[in-house]
């Protein structure tokens, strides 16, 4: 009687075999097959190469050699880009400026050619910026990396200039006088150095245009107004004559 109710109530264990299920025993997964499964995954996606970036142009070394090869023929130079900039706007066609080049013999390459009119070709309209390019390679109105020697003729202000606006009349008047203070740069800044009683290395406006015209160097009301402009940005009514000079000075 009693072993009959324990049968009753025990569960039932079935001895059918699972439907779907391996015969043969399962094996936990080894390093050596995960490895093999990260290898397959990471050789599926496909390698990317990294491009080489072009190189940077060596813009200083470039003009160095333009400056030396036209210390004697800029203002012919000059000459003719303002002839051919009919619209006065300081811009002449690429092609213009090439034709210039080979003209007075620039002994540029091909490469430093395409650099340089790149460079200047500041508009991106195929114009070349002739002003500013003599802005670089004649006027010397960009910090520059100076040697001791012209550190001591025309020592740097304590307190770098911040430059005002620069306008084409500016441009064409500091190229205008430019043979004139290479010619009495020395004996000008001794007047300049005599007139700053002071020594802050600044001068009066009157006192400045008094001195160029003792040196024959004579501007006019708008030629002076955009010197000051560029020099005397917050119109203090002072201009620093080293600042002045340098610009000159190479």
């Amino acid at each position: 009687m009693s072993s009959t109710t324990l049968s009753a109530t025990s569960p039932e264990t079935s001895t059918k075999p699972v439907t779907g299920a391996s015969s043969q025993p399962e094996h936990p997964k080894t390093s050596s097959s995960l490895v093999g499964q990260k290898s397959t995954s990471a050789s599926s996606h496909p390698q990317t190469t990294t491009e080489c970036s072009a190189p940077v142009p060596n813009w200083e070394e470039i003009e160095n050699k333009i400056r030396k090869n036209i210390r004697c023929s800029w203002r012919d130079i000059l000459k003719l880009c303002q002839e051919k900039d009919v619209s006065k706007i300081g811009e002449i066609p690429v092609s213009d400026f090439l034709a210039i080049a080979e003209k007075f013999h620039l002994d540029l390459s091909k490469e430093e050619i395409n650099q340089i009119t790149t460079k200047y070709d500041i508009k991106k309209n195929g114009k070349f910026a002739y002003y500013d390019f003599f802005q670089s390679c004649i006027l010397l109105l960009k910090p520059q990396k100076s040697t001791l020697l012209q550190r001591v003729i025309i020592p740097k202000p304590q307190k770098p200039m911040s430059p005002g606006p620069q306008s084409m009349l500016f441009y064409s008047t500091m190229l205008r006088i430019q043979p004139q203070i290479l010619h009495c740069w020395r004996p000008l800044k001794r007047t300049f150095k005599s007139y700053d009683e002071s020594r802050t290395g600044l001068l009066n406006v009157a006192d400045f245009r008094q001195i160029l015209h003792e040196y024959k160097i004579n501007l006019s009301e708008e030629e002076l107004f955009n010197i000051l402009e560029y020099y005397d940005k917050t119109l203090s009514s002072k201009i620093s004559y080293n600042d002045f000079l340098r610009a000159f000075l190479q």
